[in-house]
């Protein structure tokens, strides 16, 4: 009986321990400081002219350390806040690599995917802020989800 009742509470602590890491990872945790954003980019003006086609990108002003915008597909779009999530405190401005593709942090060893801003390497556990986008062509909007 003792084996069954402990049997049972270490089965509900697992499926406790479950629920909660899932619910965790499902969030949308902001790690860097808060800034308001919401601004629109024409892609059709001069200046945003890189973001005419896929695997396209500007850095832009605004978020915490600057926003780099990267044209995905035709209708996607990703928004990365620059503020580097190695050492937050810091403040360091990621960079973007020669091959358009990852972004280093040159405060510390880490990389991320542009495309999604996860972690590739380094001490970073957390990935790049993402800012949500919404596209009504020819205007991109960009804000705070």
């Amino acid at each position: 009986m003792k084996k069954q009742q402990a049997l049972a509470r270490m089965i509900g602590l697992c499926l406790f321990t479950a629920l909660l890491c899932q619910s965790k990872c499902n969030d949308r945790d902001q790690f860097i400081p808060y800034v308001p954003v919401d601004f629109q980019v024409n892609v059709d003006l001069p200046a945003y002219i890189d973001l005419s086609i896929p695997s396209g990108h500007i850095q832009v002003s605004g978020g915490s350390q600057g926003i780099i915008l990267y044209r995905y597909t035709l209708d996607q779009f990703v928004a990365l806040d620059r503020h580097a999530t190695a050492d937050i405190s810091a403040a360091c401005q990621v960079q973007l690599e020669e091959d358009g593709l990852i972004l280093s942090d040159p405060c510390s060893d880490s990389k991320w995917l542009i495309i999604d801003g996860s972690v590739l390497e380094g001490s970073a556990t957390v990935p790049l802020h993402r800012y949500a986008t919404s596209w009504n062509p020819p205007i991109l909007r960009v804000y705070n989800p």
